[in-house]
């Protein structure tokens, strides 16, 4: 698909327009069918579960503690199937068409001038069958957004009941000038959710949950059956969303509170309940796009230079290493995994930043978010885990992160991350080692593959003018021979050398670090070398 024909498959859909191929995709049509739940008994009072609303839509009381305590209580319940029941002019769409079921900006949600956040609503339609519960939540008082037809331009189609309800929402924010009420972030679809910084414009999106990702006997996709959308106090530099997460295996409450800037941040508390034992979550994940780029352009006929939303895995350990996996667009589905305890943080980062990097004036590639995760007290043991799924066009969505406990999730108990997401433009990490920013292979011989990797800026080492680093290069299998470390004198940085002889091995694992003195001068490079690359 040319750039032109993915931009289709921009903020509007955060995901649906990207399944990557799997035997059952990362993304499938069949989790966005629509969704109704049953009425629960709770204190003698009936009670939707997905709104905490008496019957008839009264205002009901509403704190910290309430979408937490609807998660617990839909736990100790059976799974609702959805409902996929949707009137045919709303069903069978192309996205063109479902780009047509516009709502109205002026009837956004908090226009009042004293007031920097606007909420606009998504209709339902198209990949986007199910309902979901929207709620405004003031003075410790949640009342439901109602449907109105309205509020959209339909296409000329009928307008729907007046209990329709709504596929998701977006906030508006005057992120790059005090007089433009730009788009932040959207909720759309699943559990998926994507932001952006100032300056930036959309790439990777962010999860809920994720169960059973790259699992052969498919991926399970929880939902956000229901937001609360705190109304901001005047002149307010944040929001707070609250939101109700459901699936076959888990439920889970969720508190977003977004703070936009250069680089935008939300504040995620979430508690999980298991409805089975999870032995397959994903925790934080990140689901981003990776194609082509100079190193890794087999088969690809394209005149763009790279097309990725993200170019690779950053990971802070808690030893204080920092390590950097370039991605890749496997032939076959590769599963990379980081064991870790207690990780400082981790990411899906887009690096290379100059126009000439892709040469895509329409998808804006360079402008793209990185997105990176910190984790905030005690994650214990588990591991990071990268999914490269192969892809044939920009339109997928082929990549996966996400942090998984090592210990299973079991009923009966609930399980409380905390974390920041942050929405930036430059990759975080430990200014004192200089960064890995290139790396290109080519042959080595008849058999052997030859590695050139630049690394950049860090902390100036106390070296003398004619000495050199020390280079650490290890391979899992075969050989590493003739490693070498110069001065890049073009960049003021350092370029290492070094050929691997695979011999029989199908699957190398490398790993290159650059030390002074016994300490780290570079950050760590990582990488998945295979003989169907």
């Amino acid at each position: 698909m040319r750039a032109r024909e993915r931009a289709r498959c921009g903020p509007a859909a955060p995901s649906a327009c990207r399944v990557p191929r799997l035997e059952k995709p990362l993304f499938r049509r069949e989790t966005l069918t629509a969704l109704t739940g049953s009425a629960l008994l709770l204190g003698g009072s009936r009670i939707n579960p997905v709104s905490a609303q008496p019957a008839g839509g009264a205002p009901a009381a509403f704190n910290d503690g309430t979408v937490k305590g609807l998660a617990r209580d839909l736990a100790r319940r059976p799974y609702r199937a959805p409902d996929a029941t949707l009137p045919r002019a709303f069903t069978d769409l192309s996205y063109d068409d479902y780009r047509t079921l516009r709502f109205d900006p002026q009837r956004a949600l908090w226009r009042e001038p004293n007031l920097r956040f606007q909420v606009q609503l998504f209709h339902r339609g198209f990949l986007y069958a199910q309902r979901v519960e929207l709620h405004e939540v003031v003075d410790g008082q949640a009342r439901p957004i109602p449907y109105d037809p309205a509020t959209f331009t339909l296409g000329g189609r009928e307008p729907p009941g007046a209990d329709f309800g709504h596929a998701g929402f977006r906030i508006h924010f005057p992120l790059n000038r005090p007089d433009v009420s730009d788009e932040l972030c959207a909720f759309l679809g699943a559990s998926y959710f994507r932001a952006v910084g100032k300056g930036l414009l959309y790439g990777l999106s962010a999860r809920g949950l994720a169960i059973k990702t790259a699992d052969p006997g498919g991926e399970e996709f929880p939902f956000f059956r229901s937001f609360w959308l705190e109304r901001p106090r005047p002149g307010a530099d944040s929001i707070g969303v609250h939101a109700l997460l459901d699936s076959p295996s888990a439920t889970a409450s969720f508190r977003f509170t977004i703070r936009p800037g250069d680089d935008t941040v939300f504040d995620v508390q979430a508690t999980i309940f298991p409805r089975a034992e999870l032995t397959a979550a994903g925790i934080a994940p990140l689901t981003s796009m990776y194609y082509f780029a100079p190193n890794d352009r087999v088969g690809v006929d394209d005149y763009r230079t790279a097309v990725h939303d993200s170019d690779g895995l950053m990971v802070a350990s808690s030893r204080g290493e920092q390590m950097w996996r370039p991605l890749h667009n496997p032939r076959d589905l590769q599963a990379s995994i980081f064991a870790e305890v207690n990780p400082r943080g981790f990411g899906l980062m887009q690096r290379r930043r100059g126009f000439t990097d892709y040469d895509d004036l329409e998808a804006g590639y360079e402008k793209r978010p990185s997105l990176w995760v910190e984790p905030i007290g005690d994650w214990g043991e588990g591991a990071i885990h990268l999914i490269e799924i192969p892809t044939d066009g920009e339109i997928h969505d082929n990549i996966a992160a996400f942090w998984r406990p090592a210990q299973p999730m079991r009923v009966g108990e609930e399980y409380n991350f905390v974390y920041r997401l942050h929405w930036l433009p430059a990759a975080p990490g430990n200014p004192d080692l200089a960064k890995f920013t290139a790396a290109r292979v080519g042959a080595a011989g008849r058999s052997g593959r030859l590695f050139v990797l630049d690394a950049e800026g860090g902390k100036p080492p106390q070296l003398a003018p004619d000495a050199l680093p020390t280079l650490e290069v290890t391979a899992s299998q075969g050989e590493i021979r003739h490693p070498i470390v110069l001065r890049n004198a073009v960049t003021g940085g350092w370029r290492v050398h070094f050929e691997l002889a695979p011999g029989n091995a199908r699957l190398v694992e490398l790993r290159v670090l650059l030390k002074v003195g016994g300490q780290p001068l570079t950050e760590t490079w990582l990488y998945r070398w295979t003989a169907s690359a």
